[in-house]
């Protein structure tokens, strides 16, 4: 019997940068992740990405709990610097 392990049923990769994704979506597990370490719920995340299911956010969140080095180099690369934070584009 082939006992396959799947790790994170839910994520795949985005082809063009690598970053992990919610498989059939574009979203991000850096986006969840974010959420999530702002103090949002995984059912409070829901609401604000309704068209994932809890069991999507839970993987990403079991995801980012496995790779956080990973992660957070993705939330690192894709923040906003300090100083254009709050500014709007003319």
């Amino acid at each position: 019997m082939d006992k396959t392990i799947i790790e994170h049923f839910h994520i795949t990769r985005k082809e063009s940068t690598g970053e992990p994704i919610i498989k059939g979506t574009s979203v991000s597990v850096r986006a969840i992740a974010e959420l999530w370490l702002m103090g949002a719920q995984p059912e409070e995340i829901l609401t604000h990405m309704p068209h994932l299911s809890l069991s999507q956010i839970f993987d990403a969140l079991c995801y980012y709990n496995d790779h956080k080095e990973e992660i957070e180099k993705f939330i690192k690369n894709n923040s906003v610097p300090g100083e254009l934070s709050g500014t709007r584009l003319p």
